[in-house]
Formats: C-alpha cells, structure tokens, sequence
C-alpha cells in the first residue's frame, strides 16, 4: 500500500552572536524556525531558499545537513538545514508579523516545542546530524 509522505524543510540561521532567527507566523500566534513545505519538483535546498525569502526577505545558502526528524503521525519528514545569510533585508510580509534573532537561553515561550528542540539538537552538538522521531 502506497502513501504520501510529506516533505518539510527549515533553516537554523544564526547572527555574530549566535543568536538564532525566528518568524512569528500571522496564521498562529507560534514562533518558528523559517521554511516550510516542499513544491513539486524542488530539491529541500532549493525549497528552503525560496520558503526564507518568502518570509523573512533574507538571501541564504544552505551549507549543512543538521537532522532529519520523521513525524509518522503526520506521515511527515522534515529537513534541517544550516543556512547562511547572503543577502537581502528582514522584511515582513504576509506570512511572517515579526522577524527576530534570539538568544537560545531567551526562546519566546509561544515557540513551536518541535522547532525548539531542533534547536536545541543543534546546540548540543553542531557537527551531529541529528535522526529522530517527533
């Protein structure tokens, strides 16, 4: 029996002071790392590119796998990237009502817990690419 499997993709950008960017979505009061689904015919690099330039305005490259988390409930795998910023500004739109850099110690309470403990796995060990089920 075939089923479809749900591809999700997402970056972990961090700043001078390692502090790590967050999107505060406008359709849910969550925090979240930027990204997002897979479109028919991209590669999760690309995807992840285009998902951050929809919502935060930045330019990235992605350079690093960091975990591969499977959500069988959902039927659900998602990607996490290291990106680095190569251009553009922090812009809104209308996916995104705040764009911001946290400190890890000072995540908003109202973070995705999902996204937090990708963080978190990050933190922990940055030369780990980090397998799991969430």
């Amino acid at each position: 029996m075939k089923y479809k499997v749900t591809i999700g993709i997402f970056g972990i950008i961090t700043n001078k002071k390692n502090e790590v960017l967050l999107v505060h979505r406008n359709d849910y009061d969550l925090w979240n790392l930027p990204g997002g689904g897979l479109e028919k015919g991209e590669t999760p690099w690309d995807g992840l590119i285009r998902e951050v330039k929809e919502e935060t305005g930045l330019d990235v490259e992605v350079s690093k796998l960091l975990g591969v988390y499977s959500k069988p409930q959902k039927n659900e795998i998602v990607f996490n990237f290291k990106c680095g910023v190569v251009g553009g500004e922090l812009t809104l739109n209308e996916e995104a009502s705040d764009i911001r850099y946290f400190d890890i110690q000072n995540i908003p309470k109202n973070t995705s817990l999902k996204h937090v403990e990708r963080i978190h796995d990050y933190f922990k060990d940055k030369n780990k690419v980090t397998m799991k089920v969430q």
